[in-house]
């Protein structure tokens, strides 16, 4: 498909190419694209960016190499002076609540400027939606924060869960359950360090904000969803069964994917374009991660809690993870990436009024470097932008909100989905 005309000097800028994930946003690209993309890198480094150019032109020696931009994410006039060349920027500077994210969110919101990262920061996200939500809703900016493994797949299978049941059996959503089935990764030294950042960052008060149910959804929750709270054993256990899906515990992606959730949930009731897509006044959502057993998922939950609350509470434990722990920038081989793989299963109840003996059911499935993934999801949102007439206007959207164009994009590009209704 064409791009849309525009009168920006690039379509795409990826800002932090020269970091591990922004590394594979730029070979994404470059394999991947149309060969007359207008585009750059960009980072601090001229040399290091230099050779994300060369790698690029041995990737494809057919199609004109990006271009190069050097810029400090500190320097908040050439950041947005950069903004106002691209059409959509791509930024992967982690973590963004300590390494001038906010900067290239701002100056993406008033310049106009569709924006998209891979962050898993919701405490950081909560913030940047309070601030600049007003700015982008007047340049028309779309930004979509956590467009990568946090958290596009959880919220696409949602998505994709309750447009069935829509289609289908012409029914609302009452709840959703995804179950992280499986999981086999490598965690980048930028992903650790976001961990620790984030976690001794924010104060707990401003975590707890961010953190409440339909915090980050813009209008109110659903009336029952305080019905929905976990019980003592849960919260003590963690582990629980659930039909078609299996026994499941704490999962550790579900902090930062929930918000998204239930952000697209308040989004798509008001979004004239997407109204027809809204779950339903009724609307519950939980993500699990599935355990062999009750014994293994009590271990996970412990474990999970015993970390967060020693990264969190312990500083010393903080010193020994960035002593000893990847260093930022670097991350898994290219052999460890080739065996990483992660699966989400899904099931949603329509919302009928009356006991039914239907759900949908939903498998999504990525094989390859998770990292490949998430650069993946962030160029595809990005040419999506570029190329689909989406009816949305400016301010800070979720995956969802980009519609089939993006499932569709990214099945092409290794994300693989099969949707059904089953028995319940």
């Amino acid at each position: 498909m064409p791009f849309k005309e525009h009168n920006r000097k690039y379509d795409l800028v990826v800002f932090g190419a020269t970091g591990y994930t922004g590394r594979l946003v730029a070979e994404y690209v470059t394999a991947n694209f149309p060969v007359n993309l207008k585009w750059a890198v960009a980072g601090r480094s001229e040399s290091k960016l230099q050779s994300i150019v060369e790698d690029c032109k041995q990737l494809h020696p057919d199609r004109s190499p990006p271009a190069i931009e050097t810029a400090n994410v500190d320097d908040g006039g050439r950041v947005n002076a950069l903004a106002k060349e691209a059409f959509v920027m791509i930024t992967t500077v982690g973590p963004y609540s300590t390494h001038g994210g906010e900067q290239v969110v701002k100056a993406c919101a008033e310049a106009g400027t569709h924006y998209f990262d891979a962050t898993g920061e919701t405490p950081w996200v909560y913030q940047m939606i309070k601030k600049y939500e007003k700015a982008a809703k007047e340049s028309g900016a779309i930004l979509i924060p956590q467009m990568g493994l946090e958290s596009a797949p959880a919220d696409l299978c949602t998505w994709a869960l309750a447009a069935i049941l829509r289609k289908q059996m012409n029914a609302k959503t009452k709840d959703v359950v995804i179950s992280l089935h499986a999981l086999r990764g490598f965690p980048s030294g930028g992903s650790w360090s976001t961990i620790i950042t984030m976690l001794a960052h924010f104060t707990s008060s401003e975590v707890a904000e961010s953190a409440k149910p339909f915090a980050h959804s813009p209008v109110p929750p659903p009336a029952g969803a305080k019905a929905h709270r976990a019980s003592i054993w849960h919260k003590i256990f963690g582990v629980r069964h659930v039909p078609n899906l299996g026994t499941l515990t704490t999962s550790v992606t579900s902090p930062a994917d929930r918000p998204i959730i239930e952000r697209s949930w308040g989004l798509l009731s008001q979004i004239p374009s997407r109204k027809d897509e809204f779950y339903g006044p009724n609307f519950h959502w939980a993500e699990y991660f599935r355990s062999r057993n009750w014994l293994h998922g009590i271990i996970i939950h412990w474990a999970l809690v015993a970390i967060v609350f020693l990264i969190t509470f312990v500083p010393p434990v903080r010193a020994v993870i960035r002593k000893f722990g990847p260093a930022p920038g670097t991350g898994p081989s290219r052999d460890d990436m080739d065996k990483e793989e992660a699966e989400w299963r899904g099931i949603a109840n329509p919302d009928t009024g009356l006991p039914a003996d239907k759900q949908a059911f939903c498998r999504a499935w990525y094989y390859g470097s998770l990292y490949g993934m998430t650069a993946m999801f962030c160029s595809e949102g990005a040419r999506t932008v570029l190329e689909d007439d989406l009816g949305l206007d400016g301010g800070f959207y979720t995956p969802c909100c980009l519609g089939q164009g993006i499932i569709d994009r990214a099945h092409d590009g290794g994300f693989r989905m099969e949707i059904r209704i089953q028995n319940k």
